[in-house]
C-alpha cells in the first residue's frame, strides 16, 4: 500500500491501483502494509460510513489490529473480517477522500 497524488489529491494505492474497491472474505485476515514512506501521516482505518469520520461515521474496530506508525518500518493495519460483516470503507484518519469501498462476503 502506498499513497500517491492524482489530479491534485492524495489517494491510497493498493497493488498499484488508485483507491480500488476491495472484495474481502469473511473469516479471512488481511494485512495492509503501511511501511512505505508515502504512508507517513496517512493512517489507514475502516468505517461503515463512506469516507469514515470525515463522512460523519465512526471507526470500525471489530477484528482490526494496527501496528506502528504509518510510513515507518513494520507499520500495518490488519483486519480479520467478521462473519456477517457489513460493507466497509477504508479511509485516512487525517485526510478526506483518500479511500474506497470494501465488499465483504
Amino acid at each position: 500500500m502506498t499513497v500517491g497524488n492524482y489530479l491534485g489529491a492524495n489517494y491510497f494505492y493498493i497493488d498499484g491501483s488508485r483507491a480500488p474497491t476491495l472484495n474481502l472474505t469473511e473469516g479471512q485476515t488481511y494485512r495492509f502494509d503501511q511501511s512505505a514512506s508515502s504512508n507517513s501521516s496517512h493512517p489507514l482505518r475502516f468505517s461503515t460510513t463512506s469516507n469514515g469520520t470525515h463522512g460523519g461515521g465512526s471507526e470500525y474496530t471489530t477484528g482490526v489490529t494496527t501496528n506502528g506508525t504509518a510510513g515507518s518500518s513494520g507499520a500495518y493495519t490488519q483486519i480479520e473480517v467478521a462473519s456477517g460483516a457489513p460493507t466497509l470503507y477504508y479511509y485516512c484518519t487525517n485526510h478526506s477522500g483518500m479511500g474506497g469501498t470494501i465488499n465483504t462476503s
